[in-house]
């Protein structure tokens, strides 16, 4: 089974690339923005995972009600009230959730730097091994320099990280756009 791009279907996108063009630009505006504000970004950003989280917690609390005779139906009850009381969470107080996600990230980043340079020197006898340590230390120092600057930086890292995701997202969609054209 081959996942290659259907053929046929290169000039049906091709015939739309003024779209991801102009999505690409709305997007750069908006990181734009984001940069203008990293405050701001972080706050939305912080406001976003809450709804998700709000959302998740409620669904998790009307499955609970429907296996409400199974033994289990106490977890799901907890589990879905944990939930949305930390998205909630998120709403009350997004200074202090910002603090909180922006802690999870310096982890997650550190520990998946570890296991990329791990990855990488287990790799060593294949050609390209050493960019795969360098990529993991990346990923490592960019966990350090967080968690070095938290809590003070979680005011602006989440907002940093989104204005950088939509400006790539955007310079992504323009250099698609233009070369599915041609």
């Amino acid at each position: 089974m081959t996942h290659a791009f259907d053929p046929a279907g290169r000039d049906t996108v091709a015939g739309k690339w003024g779209w991801f063009v102009a999505l690409g630009v709305l997007l750069i505006m908006c990181g734009g923005i984001a940069f203008g504000n990293l405050l701001m970004a972080t706050v939305a950003s912080v406001y976003y995972v809450g709804i998700i989280m709000l959302i998740g917690g409620l669904l998790n609390l009307a499955h609970a009600s429907q296996v409400r005779g199974w033994e289990s139906f106490f977890f799901w009850v907890l589990s879905g009230a944990f939930y949305a009381a930390a998205g909630l969470f998120a709403f009350v107080n997004p200074v202090l959730a910002s603090s909180v996600l922006t802690f999870l990230l310096a982890l997650a980043l550190i520990v998946a730097g570890g296991f990329r340079i791990w990855v990488g020197f287990t790799l060593r006898p294949l050609a390209g091994w050493g960019w795969i340590v360098i990529g993991g230390l990346v990923t490592l120092a960019a966990g350090l320099i967080i968690a070095a600057g938290w809590p003070v930086d979680s005011l602006w890292i989440l907002g940093l990280f989104l204005a950088i995701d939509l400006v790539m997202q955007g310079l992504a969609l323009i250099a698609f756009g233009v070369l599915v054209k041609a």
